[in-house]
């Protein structure tokens, strides 16, 4: 097994020189993708494609105008890089793997400058940047891997100020862990976050409803502010930030928890395609759903799947779950949501909705695993309706 790239993030308190030094990259990283964007927007009308080396040839150009000569003040490899993001967002958008690159804010989007190897130096646990004449002030909650060398490195900021640098190293730790037998069905929701096909139920921390009032109440305080630039609607709106920071930090911790819990104690992990993009557009249930993070547990799921050998199979998003007798296979006419609790007719088994679909979620799963990746074998069920399944590949890392 190769080496896992990984990266370890830290929170660090720059100076005011770094901070200063830190927002003119930020500020010429952001100008720099918008400048590359609109070029290549410009010439995706004309039907003409630009690839990296135009926009870099045309960011040597943009250098040596007067109106945007403050370029050469910061680091020129945060600017290519910005390049090489742009590259790698419009290799997404023709693989239709995703949406068409937008454009960055100045207030909305999140800062962040990437440094390569030569525009860094890192030495006896102190990181200098380029264009700094002091190390960075890093708060080093775990070590890195034991000779780790960085092979790049991320600052970035979010919305509540706080500064972070992001390493990517290489970590002979994560190695595949022993296998085991256990298999587990996933399914998600929202009373419940998980319900394992064991039976076992986890509790939706509902983080976002924790923080609601504190959040509304700076949200109107932030809403009566004058618009524009002022300080106190700077400072009004770094309140609501730091409201969603801790919203997202809790549940980020909760599910790296419950993710690596799974993935240690199981060999084979399924779960349900959910197209949590369409979910969310039901305005009575987007904020619940956006809060449990269905699709970021899944992330964190095959990841770590990848990184110790396990398998993650995800089951077509039809597949009747729910209405699926587990115990003789009988499929229920209907399923309202508010039914919870329901009684098979064929054989008379009592089901709980969410374990029983779990349960079915698992013996799907089992049943690709054994026939193999890539076949889409088919569950008969009496109402002769086909239950369709499929695995997803596992990731070399």
């Amino acid at each position: 097994m190769a080496c896992v790239k990984r990266a370890f993030k830290y929170r660090f308190y720059p100076s005011d020189a770094q901070a200063a030094e830190l927002s003119r990259t930020f500020g010429c990283v952001r100008k720099v993708y918008n400048l590359a964007l609109a070029a290549r927007t410009e010439a995706w009308a004309r039907q003409e494609r630009v690839n990296y080396n135009q926009t870099s040839a045309m960011l040597t150009a943009w250098k040596r105008t007067e109106e945007l000569a403050y370029l050469n003040e910061v680091s020129s490899v945060p600017l290519q890089q910005a390049l090489r993001h742009l590259q790698a967002a419009f290799a997404g958008f023709f693989g239709k793997r995703a949406r068409y690159p937008r454009f960055k804010s100045r207030k909305r989007s999140r800062k962040s400058a990437e440094y390569t190897t030569s525009a860094f130096r890192f030495r006896d646990g102190e990181l200098w940047l380029a264009k700094m004449h002091e190390p960075l002030d890093i708060v080093w909650s775990r070590p890195l891997p034991d000779g780790a060398t960085p092979s790049t490195v991320t600052v970035s900021q979010d919305g509540a100020g706080r500064c972070f640098v992001s390493m990517l190293c290489e970590d002979p730790s994560v190695q595949p862990l022993p296998g085991t037998d256990g298999a587990v069905g996933i399914d998600v929701g929202l009373d419940h976050l998980l319900t394992l096909s064991t039976g076992e139920k986890i509790a939706n921390p509902r983080h976002e409803r924790t923080d609601r009032a504190r959040l509304a109440l700076a949200q109107r305080r932030l809403a009566k502010k004058a618009k524009g630039d002022g300080a106190n609607r700077v400072k009004a709106r770094r309140v609501v930030a730091r409201i969603h920071a801790r919203i997202t930090d809790r549940r980020r911790d909760h599910l790296h928890k419950l993710s690596t819990r799974l993935v240690r104690e199981n060999q084979t992990l399924v779960i349900e395609d959910l197209t949590v993009r369409n979910m969310v557009k039901n305005r009575s249930l987007a904020r619940a759903i956006s809060d449990a993070a269905w699709s970021e547990f899944r992330s964190m799921l095959e990841y770590k799947a990848s990184w110790y050998g396990r398998d993650v199979v995800v089951v077509d998003r039809f597949f009747p779950s729910s209405k699926l007798c587990s115990h003789c296979g009988t499929l229920a006419r209907s399923m309202p949501l508010h039914v919870r609790v329901w009684t098979c007719e064929g054989c008379g088994t009592t089901h709980d909705r969410d374990v029983n679909a779990a349960r079915n979620l698992k013996a799907a799963g089992l049943a690709v695993t054994v026939c193999g990746a890539g076949v889409r074998p088919q569950r008969r069920t009496p109402g002769g309706q086909s239950a369709t399944k499929q695995k997803t590949p596992r990731r070399e890392p």
